[in-house]
């Protein structure tokens, strides 16, 4: 009985107000109120369509539960881009606003600004769009002690295509695969890059990296060699394996380019190191792996010819199947890398416009 009536004796004392602390006591019951309109930031659209080299803006917008107003007045409105990675533990910055303060971040200096259409407008405008800016984007919006966020996925036009060098299937580490990609115009595809080309009809059986440093291959017809004859169609994944140590293909993605892709008329068949010179007589430079893709999967580029290419492949483009010409299918035919001082073909060239 006394322990209990102690307790009921400190609760008590807890619950007096303290009179030497009143103007104390009021700033926090001002401070919490809980029917204060709570900060909201919305993206009126969760995915947006762009392409290489367009111009593109991220919707984003901010208000108060309950109102119009866009803020309280009482704080500065910071906003804040960042690019989310792949397993959402570290973002990337790409743009930061408060008041007349401006800041960009990284390859995006330069390109990106705030459209501030109205004055709750936080939306992220992007110009001259490059093949890394491809991915999920946080628009973060802080008041005082309030925020909130919103994302938006900015997807790419453009074609997944595998790749493998000269050397032959599975000899590309992940780093390695990246530097393939690059200097093919191209960047390493996304999972969901491989996996939109995959319904679109992308049959592969070499497995390849992919950007999130995934193994995977896409099968639309399945076949003992490619997993089995009675597994059901799919992206199969092997799964994460050392980027250093382990050795697979890779998948690229390239888009849209600001240029003319054509095959070089010459009135002979050329080496490899006559069709680079034949390319610079012409004002332009021998193509790369990525630009036939894009030429043929965007623009339609039809050729029955083989060329050379910079990597020192040869292939050619087919958008319409015809006899001797890719009958089955739609593809870029793939002659192999032939001796770069004896075998001839033609040429495609690529002449980039400024």
């Amino acid at each position: 009985m006394r322990s209990l009536l102690f307790l009921v004796l400190i609760s008590a004392c807890w619950a007096e107000p303290h009179p030497g602390n009143s103007s104390l006591e009021h700033e926090r019951i001002v401070h919490i109120q809980e029917n204060r309109p709570r900060l909201l930031v919305v993206a009126e659209q969760a995915k947006i369509f762009s392409h290489r080299g367009g111009n593109v803006t991220l919707p984003c917008k901010f208000y108060h539960e309950h109102t119009s107003a866009a803020g309280s007045g009482t704080h500065k409105i910071r906003v804040k881009w960042t690019k989310l990675t792949y397993d959402y533990l570290k973002e990337v910055d790409v743009f930061v606003a408060m008041g007349h303060h401006r800041k960009s971040y990284g390859n995006y200096q330069g390109r990106v600004s705030l459209r501030e259409s109205s004055e709750n407008d936080a939306s992220l405008v992007i110009t001259n769009i490059k093949l890394e800016d491809y991915g999920r984007y946080k628009c973060e919006v802080i008041e005082g002690l309030e925020d909130d966020t919103a994302v938006v996925t900015l997807n790419l036009e453009g074609v997944v295509f595998p790749y493998s060098p000269r050397l032959g299937r599975y000899n590309l580490n992940f780093h390695e695969a990246q530097r393939a990609c690059a200097e093919q115009d191209s960047v390493m595809a996304s999972f969901d890059q491989l996996y939109d080309a995959w319904r679109s009809g992308l049959d592969w059986c070499n497995a390849g990296w992919l950007s999130d440093g995934s193994v995977q291959y896409p099968i639309t017809k399945p076949r003992e060699p490619c997993g089995g004859r009675n597994t059901v169609p799919g992206v199969r994944n092997y799964g994460f394996w050392d980027k250093d140590k382990s050795r697979y293909d890779v998948f690229c993605f390239t888009s849209n380019f600001n240029g003319r892709f054509y095959y070089l008329i010459h009135p002979t068949k050329l080496t490899y190191d006559e069709a680079v010179q034949a390319c610079l007589k012409d004002g332009s430079q021998i193509a790369k792996v990525g630009q036939i893709f894009a030429a043929w999967k965007l623009l339609g580029y039809d050729r029955c010819d083989a060329g050379w290419l910079a990597d020192g492949s040869v292939r050619y483009p087919i958008s319409r199947p015809r006899k001797r010409c890719s009958p089955s299918e739609a593809a870029v035919r793939f002659v192999g890398f032939p001796d770069k001082k004896h075998k001839l073909y033609g040429v495609y060239c690529f002449r980039a416009y400024n």
